[in-house]
C-alpha cells in the first residue's frame, strides 16, 4: 500500500496486458479486425494495447476478455507471469547446435532473441527475417551484404534491417564477437497450446 493515499499500487497502476491479449487472440485464431466487431473497440486501439503503447481501462479490457472467450482476471494473470528477469552469465556454455560459435543472450522463449557470435564466422547462406533485426559489433570487423549492398562496420558499429531486408554477414577479422538482436517470430506458449 501507498502510505500516501492508502491505495495498493497495483490497482492503480495503469493495466499492462499486451501480451496476454496478443497471445489469446492468436490461440483462437482471430485477426485484430475480428476481435475489434466482436468487442466493439477500433483495431488501431487494440494494436496498441497489444503493443503496450496503450493500456486499456477495466471497462475495456472487460470487452476485450468477452470477445476473446475469458476473464479479465485471466488476462492479468497471464501478463503478470510473463514478467520475465533473466541473467545469462558470460561463462554459460549455450552454444547452439546449428550455429557454432554462437550462443543465446536470452534464455527461453521470448518475443526478443539475442545471439553472440564469435572468431571467423561466416554465414554463407542468405537470410529474410519477417521482423527488425538489430546488429552490434562489440570486437573486430564484419562485412553485412544487404539488399546487394555491402557494409563494413568495425568495433561499436551498428547496423539495422527492418523486417524483409535479405542480408548475409561475415567476420573480416579474427575473434570478432557480433550481437544480433532481433524481434522472435511469433512462438507458441504452453498457455496457448
Amino acid at each position: 500500500m501507498d502510505a500516501k493515499d492508502g491505495k495498493d499500487p497495483k490497482e492503480t497502476e495503469p493495466l499492462r496486458v499486451g501480451a496476454a491479449v496478443r497471445r489469446r487472440r492468436r490461440a483462437l485464431d482471430l485477426t485484430l479486425a475480428a476481435v475489434a466487431e466482436r468487442s466493439g473497440l477500433s483495431v488501431p486501439f487494440l494494436s496498441q494495447v497489444e503493443n503496450e503503447r496503450a493500456r486499456p481501462s477495466m471497462r475495456s479490457l472487460q470487452r476485450v476478455a468477452d470477445a476473446l472467450e475469458t476473464t479479465t482476471g485471466r488476462l492479468i494473470e497471464a501478463s503478470d507471469a510473463a514478467r520475465t528477469i533473466a541473467v545469462v552469465r558470460a561463462d554459460t556454455d549455450d552454444e547452439l547446435p546449428y550455429a557454432p560459435r554462437a550462443r543465446r543472450l536470452v534464455r527461453g522463449r521470448h518475443q526478443l532473441e539475442a545471439l553472440e557470435f564469435t572468431g571467423e564466422y561466416d554465414t554463407r547462406g542468405e537470410f529474410q527475417h519477417r521482423n527488425d533485426e538489430l546488429m552490434y559489433v562489440a570486437d573486430g570487423a564484419v562485412e553485412i551484404e544487404a539488399e546487394g549492398r555491402a557494409h563494413r562496420l568495425g568495433r561499436g558499429d551498428t547496423l539495422f534491417l527492418s523486417g524483409g531486408v535479405r542480408h548475409r554477414w561475415r567476420a573480416t577479422v579474427p575473434e570478432t564477437r557480433i550481437v544480433v538482436v532481433t524481434v522472435a517470430d511469433h512462438i507458441t506458449t504452453p498457455t496457448e497450446a
